[in-house]
């Protein structure tokens, strides 16, 4: 395709934005607060959280936190879409390029949690549903949205021997934080600009520069 290098980015992207807020509205609207399914097993679970911080449930600072935390990601986020418009520009490693572009559209899946959720939906409790536009009026003002979590992998359980040093005798879980598809979306395109960043730099840089690679 001779616009793969916009088409597939753009493409990857919006899907991958869909499915994050489509995951996030079917729970929020769905699931009371803390309730939980089996999906796979007892190994993978829908488990409803949300969380007003940092991704995997880390929180950060109070109300100027979550606001001075919301505004770096917006500014994360204007200079990742200024990076990948020189790499499509450049035509630089398709799989570089649509890392780049996962890493991007994770960050902006829980930005319109953080800034729009707050207004757009009542308050999640653990004993009634949330609801979309309520005449009440949202759970909070905008930029105080909570980020809405849900996948959760209980895949290992077991205990810390007793001469394990601090968690000595204490029993652990694996994979315990609950997170969402923007988490995870993020995570894998670090991932993959890890594991193939010099097939990603040799196609992108020069010739003469990949030959000082070899």
């Amino acid at each position: 395709m001779k616009n793969k290098h916009v088409v597939y980015p753009i493409a990857i992207g919006i899907i991958l934005l869909i499915i994050d807020q489509w995951s996030k509205v079917y729970v929020k609207t769905h699931f009371n607060l803390s309730e939980e399914v089996n999906v796979a097993g007892n190994w993978f679970k829908l488990h409803f959280l949300e969380n007003y911080g940092m991704a995997f449930g880390i929180e950060f600072g109070g109300d100027w936190g979550k606001i001075i935390l919301t505004l770096f990601r917006i500014i994360f986020c204007g200079v990742i879409i200024y990076y990948i418009i020189g790499l499509i520009k450049a035509k630089s490693h398709l799989g570089y390029t649509i890392s780049w572009t996962m890493i991007l559209v994770g960050a902006l899946g829980n930005i319109i949690d953080s800034v729009f959720y707050g207004v757009l939906f009542s308050k999640s409790d653990y004993w009634s549903l949330a609801t979309f536009l309520p005449a009440d009026g949202g759970y909070a003002s905008w930029f105080h949205g909570s980020v809405v979590d849900m996948l959760y992998f209980p895949i290992f359980h077991g205990t810390f021997p007793s001469w394990f040093p601090v968690w000595g005798g204490e029993s652990f879980e694996f994979f315990r934080p609950v997170f969402n598809v923007a988490d995870a979306t993020i995570s894998v395109g670090f991932v993959l600009i890890l594991l193939f960043q010099k097939e990603f730099a040799e196609q992108s840089a020069p010739k003469e520069q990949v030959d000082t690679l070899e």
